[in-house]
């Protein structure tokens, strides 16, 4: 992913750098999302935060690490964490009945990659609790996040180890974009990555094609594709239209 090319505006709210679509959806192989203000309208964490009443805390931490001004991931959601010690295990379940929302365009832009024969992977410093559901529900290959501690019906603040590590930062996004490629046979230039916060750059620089969805700035000075303005599925809008005519449009 080169950050020299200068992008341009290929649509209204739409850029592209270094890139000459229309591009064949059917020439990559993988695509790994991001979750959170990604796929889903929310950060979970802000919103589990707000339901116990810690809300301001800790969507400050989480604004700050998803622009790029908290160099260590792990240890900014280590302290998001800290603060949510005590918080009852049903908030979960009522931030994903009441609060979260698949962003506009998603399901179109996931069938559309799927009917392409593309291998599809959720990766997030989210939670499990929430990406297995958001994975259920767009059908989705594969999905590596964050597991929760929870002991006695309440959170205990921390996070359980996991074969990839205690915790989903972007280099175990990185890791497991390239381990779905090794897996499937694909060279990291046939795979692409969307997301919109810094700890999204990593996987992003490893893939052929980056899409970033109404992104923090460091994210949209790097990406391929830059949905500023529109729903997921205005990402379509660079791929070849002659394939696509089979996917409903957005209502």
């Amino acid at each position: 992913m080169s950050v020299h090319a200068a992008a341009t505006e290929f649509a209204p709210g739409l850029w592209v750098r270094g890139i000459a679509p229309p591009l064949a959806l059917a020439d990559f192989r993988v695509i790994a999302f991001d979750m959170d203000s990604t796929l889903i309208d929310i950060e979970c964490i802000d919103e589990i935060a707000a339901a116990a009443g810690r809300g301001r805390e800790v969507a400050a931490i989480t604004e700050a690490a998803m622009r790029g001004e908290l160099a260590d991931f792990k240890a900014s959601l280590r302290a998001r964490l800290a603060l949510l010690e005590g918080v009852p295990e049903a908030v979960l379940a009522e931030v994903y009945e009441q609060r979260l929302h698949l962003n506009p365009g998603v399901e179109r832009f996931v069938a559309a990659c799927r009917d392409a024969g593309l291998a599809t992977l959720l990766v997030s410093g989210g939670f499990s609790f929430f990406a297995e559901r958001v994975q259920a529900r767009l059908g989705l290959d594969h999905a590596r996040s964050n597991v929760l501690e929870i002991i006695g019906g309440r959170m205990t603040g921390r996070t359980i180890d996991q074969p990839w590590g205690d915790i989903v930062d972007g280099a175990a996004k990185r890791q497991a974009l390239l381990e779905i490629c090794a897996q499937t046979r694909t060279e990291p230039a046939r795979a692409i990555a969307v997301g919109d916060g810094a700890n999204d750059l990593p996987m992003m620089a490893a893939a052929g094609l980056s899409i970033a969805y109404h992104p923090k700035p460091a994210v949209q000075a790097q990406a391929r594709v830059s949905i500023l303005a529109g729903g997921m599925d205005r990402a379509l809008d660079v791929f070849d239209a002659g394939a696509l005519r089979t996917i409903p449009s957005a209502v």
